[in-house]
């Protein structure tokens, strides 16, 4: 590779690890090259400067004054070239750009974690968050508002690719101050039928409704319906209004700490599990770049682990296996897939084994606290 006036970059390279090692044959080991052929380098870089540049005896390597001047001028310009070439890669992947990307309820550190991640990989690429409503957690995506979204599972959207999913939390109950269960420890998934429990409004598709606030207990008796909400602050308010109570997960309910609302851990409720989606028919780059960054970091946040790769998972439950992404919703995949989730039905949302596995619908599979 030379420039327009003949000048070899190998040369340079040379001449950087000579003046780094000051040493011949340490520079050419690094350099995977014989030591004659640094010398043979360093010869040729001297004859196009007329200079000599490195200053070689018996005893030591040391550079000489016009070496020096030259070293100073030339690690930032090798730097910058490196960094053009990196950028060049990177827009050839279409990853510079932006990237917008969708939250339910708050990007707490787990989202952000993965958030900066993908930052440091691919720098030249903004990243956009962007709210989306709890009552139409899918409509931002197919509308093109964001590219990708971290929503609540279950998703059952054949239009949508399922990425990694992430963040298995506990639920707990938001109920008014003076409410019974507010003094409470923690209260059973049967003690729901005696609430009215809020939930989401449409366009949110009636699986994921009744997931957020299902209308049977494990028992079969009947949750009392509160009102529908389009967002977790409407929802919130309505629950310090004593409207009801609203089923919310861990995080949020730390995050969303408030005076006139108390957070319950709800003991038999399924856990909540977030994941990434996107448009089948705009899988981009950058959404792929940044759904292996989402699974392949481990972060740890407050004791709860977010999966490193599929690869590791298969490694501890099994190549393929069928396995349970949110309580009453199964998965099957192999690793490296990405896989469809699929709800229980509308009346058994409780049920850990109501509904069958799906198969993989995305290439790659490898946080914002859900509501």
């Amino acid at each position: 590779m030379t420039d327009g006036g003949g000048l070899e970059i190998r040369e340079l390279e040379c001449f950087l690890a000579l003046s780094e090692e000051l040493h011949f044959g340490r520079a050419a080991e690094r350099l995977y090259v014989s030591q004659s052929r640094v010398s043979q380098l360093l010869r040729a870089l001297e004859r196009r400067i007329g200079g000599q540049l490195v200053e070689r005896t018996s005893r030591r390597v040391r550079l000489t004054p016009l070496g020096e001047r030259f070293l100073a001028d030339l690690r930032p310009a090798y730097a910058a070239l490196h960094g053009s070439v990196r950028a060049a890669r990177a827009a050839a992947r279409g990853v510079p750009g932006r990237l917008r990307l969708g939250f339910l309820g708050n990007a707490d550190e787990r989202v952000l974690g993965g958030i900066n991640a993908f930052r440091d990989r691919y720098p030249r690429c903004e990243v956009d968050t962007v709210e989306i409503p709890l009552a139409d957690p899918f409509g931002a995506v197919r509308g093109g508002a964001v590219d990708a979204a971290v929503v609540l599972l279950p998703v059952a959207e054949p239009d949508l690719v399922l990425g990694p999913s992430f963040s298995r939390q506990r639920q707990t109950v938001a109920v008014p101050v003076r409410h019974p269960f507010a003094g409470r420890a923690s209260v059973l998934v049967e003690e729901l039928a005696d609430c009215p429990l809020i939930g989401p409004a449409g366009p949110a598709p009636r699986y994921w409704r009744e997931f957020m606030a299902p209308t049977l207990t494990p028992g079969g008796r009947p949750v009392p319906r509160g009102p529908e909400v389009r967002t977790l602050q409407e929802g919130l308010t309505a629950v310090a209004a004593d409207r009801g109570v609203m089923l919310c997960c861990a995080p949020t309910a730390r995050y969303h700490g408030r005076s006139d609302v108390v957070f319950v851990p709800v003991e038999g409720l399924p856990a909540s599990t977030l994941g990434l989606v996107w448009r089948r028919s705009h899988e981009t780059e950058g959404v792929r770049a940044f759904s292996r960054a989402l699974a392949e970091g481990v972060v740890t946040v407050e004791g709860v682990a977010v999966e490193r790769t599929a690869e590791e998972r298969a490694t501890r439950e099994g190549t393929t296996a069928d396995r349970v992404t949110a309580e009453g919703t199964t998965a099957e995949g192999t690793a490296g897939e990405g896989v469809a989730v699929v709800p229980a039905g509308p009346d058994r949302a409780f049920d850990r084994g109501a509904a069958g596995p799906a198969r993989a619908l995305a290439r790659d599979a490898a946080g914002p606290a859900a509501p």
